[in-house]
């Protein structure tokens, strides 16, 4: 499942780079945070503007261990973006989500018969849910722009808030 959510990712990022014109895709770095389980994640975006205003995001983002905890998040987000001057705008976004969440104790039962017996306690989840929310952008540069998103993701289980600190470069 994993494989052909990530082949269709990347179909779709390859999509939206090949039909950019000039100033209408964006690559982007981002640093992570999800209120769920305090969770710190690294995150790739990609952005395009098919008309005016509006803005494709597809993204990937890893989430590291915590509280014996892994993730991986693929989102599909749109964005409407509201210019307030030449160099900042604020834009709200909703989208899709998927989750795939994995939990794996870091120390045994204590055990060993039981341990044996049940082998590796290994619990994996994917959740597919919506988002919602807000991001503002402050262009540095002609090309480069810092941003930040909170979003709120709804998913059976695992609602969670999620701040997104990025820097992005456009074509």
């Amino acid at each position: 499942m994993r494989k052909y959510i990530f082949m269709a990712i990347v179909a779709l990022i390859s999509a939206f780079t090949a039909n950019a014109e000039q100033g209408n895709a964006s690559a982007a770095a981002q640093f992570v945070y999800a209120s769920r389980h305090s969770m710190a994640g690294l995150g790739i975006q990609i952005q395009y503007e098919p008309v005016t205003n509006f803005r494709l995001a597809p993204e990937f983002i890893y989430f590291f261990e915590s509280d014996d905890w892994t993730a991986i998040n693929a989102n599909l987000n749109l964005h409407y973006i509201i210019p307030t001057s030449s160099s900042f705008a604020i834009y709200p976004l909703a989208g899709f989500s998927y989750g795939h969440f994995t939990y794996k104790p870091s120390t045994s039962t204590g055990v060993d018969i039981v341990d044996k017996l049940i082998g590796e306690r290994k619990d994996e989840r994917d959740r597919c849910g919506a988002n919602i929310g807000m991001g503002a952008e402050y262009r540095v540069k002609d090309h480069l722009y810092f941003y930040s998103e909170e979003r709120f993701q709804i998913m059976k289980d695992y609602n969670q808030s999620v701040t997104v600190l990025g820097i992005k470069y456009t074509f």
